[in-house]
């Protein structure tokens, strides 16, 4: 693995640090290949039940490293063969916040310092955001006459009303830790967010893996669907997990009133269920 993102995996939680902490965790092109790297191999880890994803240093990501816009000269196709285009997205720029959102199994993100532009856009991509309260958060785009273009158009609004997304996305002004917690852009406020952040992935990584991710999926897969179908979908994934072996290892542990003890969860992504 890339030393710019360093992966550290134990008791079935996995550890992403963002590790270039002299350049505030700016994100460079190299940086993009190790944050998606990095989260294509866990989500193949089916020992992994849980993911911690923090910054190394006093901010955990300034967002994109602006030497990288040296390569965008005129006549320069930015979305030219392996970096977009041809219906396969996301793309390669959208792909380090995505990948948290394919991700088979719940993602905590810890914030302090910024968050800003791309930074922000990989902590919309987690599950969850614990944020300390005087951090500094940006959809920081507009300033350099952009928009968003890391997937924050499609989990932006999932988060905010509309209305404040657009706010934020119009004006990139930095919003601080409680108003981000007031406005939902952050899930809660920790004076110590990664130390809380490991505390809640060691206690999901105690429950069934197999629930969680299910768990997961069904609420991805059915948000502002169609009723039916996600009734549909629920009764399929229960039936899936009823009599499983996770399932019962969860029930005889329970009646027993001693820790479980569950194997790996039973796929290793999204695309398993999917077809």
């Amino acid at each position: 693995m890339s030393e710019l993102v360093s992966v550290q995996i134990d008791n079935h939680v996995a550890e992403v640090c963002l590790n270039r902490p002299e350049k505030f965790n700016a994100l460079s092109w190299p940086m993009f290949e190790a944050i998606t790297a990095a989260g294509k191999a866990l989500s193949a880890d089916r020992s992994v039940r849980a993911v911690v994803i923090h910054g190394a240093g006093d901010h955990f990501c300034a967002g994109l490293d602006l030497e990288n816009f040296a390569e965008f000269g005129p006549g320069v196709d930015i979305f030219g063969p392996g970096r977009g285009g041809a219906g396969n997205w996301p793309n390669y720029y959208q792909s380090p916040a995505w990948v948290w959102r394919e991700m088979p199994v719940p993602v905590i993100c810890a914030i302090h310092g910024v968050a800003y532009g791309g930074g922000l856009q990989i902590a919309l991509g987690a599950d969850i955001r614990i944020a300390h309260p005087e951090c500094r958060l940006s959809v920081m785009e507009i300033k350099w006459g952009i928009i968003p273009d890391m997937a924050a158009t499609q989990t932006l609004r999932d988060l905010l009303r509309l209305d404040v997304a657009k706010e934020l996305t119009f004006t990139g002004r930095v919003v601080e830790g409680v108003e981000a917690a007031d406005i939902g852009l952050v899930t809660q406020l920790s004076e110590a967010p990664l130390e809380e952040a490991r505390a809640m992935a060691a206690a999901i990584a105690e429950r069934n893996p197999d629930a969680i991710s299910l768990g997961k999926y069904l609420l991805d897969a059915t948000r502002g669907g169609e009723t039916q179908a996600g009734l549909a979908l629920e009764e399929a994934l229960q039936k899936r997990l009823l009599g499983s072996p996770n399932q019962l290892e969860a029930v005889m542990a329970g009646l027993a009133k001693r820790r479980p003890d569950f194997g790996d969860r039973s796929f290793g992504g999204y695309y398993e269920l999917d077809n």
